[in-house]
């Protein structure tokens, strides 16, 4: 293959994300709604039957599908199945962020300001209960941190043989900040916590 020909194909070329053909794109919605004369926001607690991280509070939201035109329709659609509200039910909605997860998917983070004055009716098959904090809480709340390490462990057959240093090759060890907020009985941490600390911090500076 010559030089004109690899020119030509770059310059063509679409950039993504290497090492994965199709990248994993999830949409989640921070809901805003306004109860007792203030704002609160509305989480969810995973359905108990789910096979991937039972009973966690979470945020509406989910994998992007084929028919979303945009990704913030993912996170409203996302909110109708899981909670029982109607898409005209979302007033107003903004692009919070992306964040990057080490375990994977892009998860693309959304505010929006809910409508609604009938109770939710949340599909069981995703959602064990809903319920709402009142936003100052996380104003005046800073989030309680630990850290996890994320270890590097090589699986059997890994051709050790092929790489300077061998089996006493120094892997990387990745800290990674996990936040924790108490409400009541409720503790909401991970992803959630993450997306929600970023939220607090953008409205409050």
């Amino acid at each position: 293959m010559n030089f004109d020909s690899i020119r030509d194909k770059l310059a063509y070329h679409t950039p993504h994300t290497i090492g994965r053909t199709k990248p994993v794109n999830f949409s989640v919605l921070l809901p805003l709604i306004r109860k007792e004369g203030e704002l609160h926001v509305i989480f969810e607690v995973r359905s108990l039957t789910m096979r991937r991280q039972p009973g966690e509070v979470c945020f509406p939201g989910g994998m992007a599908d084929e028919e979303d035109n945009h990704l913030q329709d993912t996170a409203i659609r996302e909110m109708c199945e899981e909670l029982g509200t109607r898409p005209e039910e979302v007033t107003d909605i903004w692009k919070l962020g992306t964040l990057l997860s080490p375990f994977g998917p892009k998860i693309h983070a959304y505010v929006g300001s809910l409508d609604k004055t009938e109770d939710f009716v949340e599909n069981p098959g995703e959602v064990e209960e809903s319920f709402t904090v009142p936003l100052s809480f996380f104003l005046e709340n800073e989030p309680t941190v630990h850290y996890i390490d994320i270890d590097v462990r090589p699986r059997e057959g890994f051709p050790y043989d092929d790489i300077a240093n061998g089996k006493t090759y120094e892997w990387q060890t990745i800290p990674y900040e996990e936040n924790f907020y108490y409400f009541e009985d409720k503790v909401i941490w991970g992803l959630t916590a993450r997306i929600l600390k970023s939220f607090v911090h953008v409205i409050k500076n």
